[in-house]
């Protein structure tokens, strides 16, 4: 139980990588607020975790809604020790064909949205650590081609590297109070678009020999890692990003 005790607000908590890290979450003993637009099936978790699981509607673009969301987890449940800035949004198209309105979606969501939560949880994280003696916790959610060139990924992979930056400088800004920031960095993972790939045989039969160790990641492989990066265990890793890939090579 490497997080009894704590609260953990996870946004786009609801579906995806993000419910399968509430999941890890409250298997370690924490209270954990889901954040999202829509709650989708999270009504099963909170059957089982009712009494340490808050779904909060909010829009991670919009700073009013973003301090709802700060000020239901301390009213909830005293406070927030970690910060897991998950949500985000992908509109691929190749430049000539974006869109403005799909770029600026990008990057609110993606970028503007971990900006407006970590600003929003100093507060609360500060306040905790003066009264637990426990520093807070910020995990940023990146992305494997935060750092390759994805044709047709543009709005996405600069978003993405933009936040792996952003991970660096809230690092050093916030280590005087007490918080870490790190980064999260899945590859392929058999969720969402990785299990759409997988599902297509010609795309997958090209992907799998870019991966060392030859298969989707799971799920509960990202949720272990945002644990480890949430506990005591990586008091020591600051500002770094962490790249949970199975091997990934870009070209194989």
């Amino acid at each position: 139980m490497r997080l009894d005790g704590q609260t953990a607000v996870i946004t786009g908590g609801t579906r995806g990588l993000g419910r399968a890290m509430a999941e890890a979450f409250l298997a370690e003993g924490a209270s954990v607020v889901v954040a999202a637009r829509n709650p989708y099936d999270i009504k099963e978790l909170a059957d089982d975790h009712g009494d340490r699981l808050l779904f909060h509607p909010t829009d991670v673009t919009d700073e009013t809604s973003v301090a709802e969301l700060t000020v239901a987890a301390v009213e909830t449940f005293g406070g927030v020790d970690v910060l897991v800035n998950n949500a985000g949004v992908s509109r691929d198209g190749r430049i000539a064909r974006l869109s403005v309105t799909d770029w600026n979606t990008t990057l609110a969501t993606n970028l503007t949205g971990v900006f407006l939560c970590t600003r929003a949880v100093i507060g609360p994280m500060v306040a905790r650590r003066e009264a637990t003696g426990v520093g807070g916790r910020i995990i940023n959610v990146s992305s494997c081609v935060a750092g390759r060139a994805a044709v047709g990924a543009a709005a996405y992979s600069a978003s993405k590297a933009a936040v792996e930056m952003f991970t660096r400088t809230s690092a050093a800004e916030l280590a005087p109070k007490g918080i870490t920031v790190n980064c999260l960095s899945p590859g392929y993972i058999d969720e969402g678009m990785g299990k759409e790939l997988a599902s297509n045989d010609r795309a997958w039969e090209s992907y799998r020999g870019r991966l060392l160790s030859g298969r989707l990641g799971r799920p509960s492989e990202i949720g272990a890692t945002a644990v480890f990066l949430a506990s005591q265990d990586s008091s020591y890793v600051n500002g770094s990003v962490v790249e949970v890939n199975g091997g990934l090579m870009w070209a194989a």
